[in-house]
C-alpha cells in the first residue's frame, strides 16, 4: 500500500470515526442521558411506539436525525428506528445524508443506505451503504455500483490548507 492510499484510507476511517456516547433510547450518537425532542407534520401512536411521519425529526444533545418519515420509537425499552426519504444524521462534526437508515439502540448502530454522502468540514465520502457504531466510532462503507464495479469515492483536504 502507498502512503498516498494508506494516508487517504487513515482519512476515511477519521472522517467517520468521530467517538460519541450511544445508549438506549437515544438519538444515535447523542448521550442517551439528554431529553430527546422530536416533531413532525404527524404522530402515530401504536401502544408504546411513535411513528413520525412528515418532516420528521428527533434531536437529542449536539445530534439531530431527519427524515420523511421515522418509526419504530420506543418509550419502554430499546428501539430499532427506521427512517425513511431525504434522510439526515447531523452530529456538530459531520452529516450523514441517505435514502433510508436503521438505527437499532440494544447495539448502538446505525446503518445509512442508498446515495450516502457523508461530509465533515470540506472533506466528502461517498458510497451506497454506511454503518456506523455510535458508542465506538467504528464504521463501514460500502462502494456505489458503478461501470468498474462497486466503488467508495472521497475527497479529503489536509488540514492547514486553506
Amino acid at each position: 500500500m502507498t502512503k498516498t492510499t494508506m494516508t487517504a484510507a487513515l482519512l476515511a476511517l477519521a472522517l467517520v470515526a468521530a467517538p460519541s456516547l450511544g445508549g438506549a433510547q437515544s438519538v444515535p450518537g447523542a448521550s442517551s442521558r439528554a431529553p430527546i425532542m422530536w416533531g413532525a407534520d404527524l404522530l402515530e401512536v401504536e401502544g408504546n411506539t411513535l411513528t413520525l411521519v412528515g418532516n420528521a425529526e428527533l434531536l437529542q444533545g449536539g445530534n439531530r436525525l431527519r427524515a420523511d418519515r421515522i418509526a419504530g420509537l420506543s418509550q419502554t425499552g430499546d428501539s430499532r428506528l427506521e427512517a425513511a426519504g431525504n434522510v439526515y444524521f447531523v452530529t456538530p462534526e459531520q452529516t450523514i445524508r441517505g435514502d433510508r437508515a436503521v438505527y437499532t439502540t440494544g447495539n448502538d448502530t446505525i446503518v445509512v443506505t442508498g446515495d450516502v454522502i457523508l461530509t465533515q468540514g470540506q472533506n466528502v465520502l461517498t458510497g451506497s451503504r454506511l454503518t456506523y457504531n455510535t458508542r465506538t466510532g467504528s464504521a463501514r462503507v460500502e462502494g456505489a455500483p458503478t461501470s468498474a464495479g462497486n466503488r467508495v469515492q472521497g475527497v479529503f483536504y489536509p488540514e492547514g490548507n486553506d
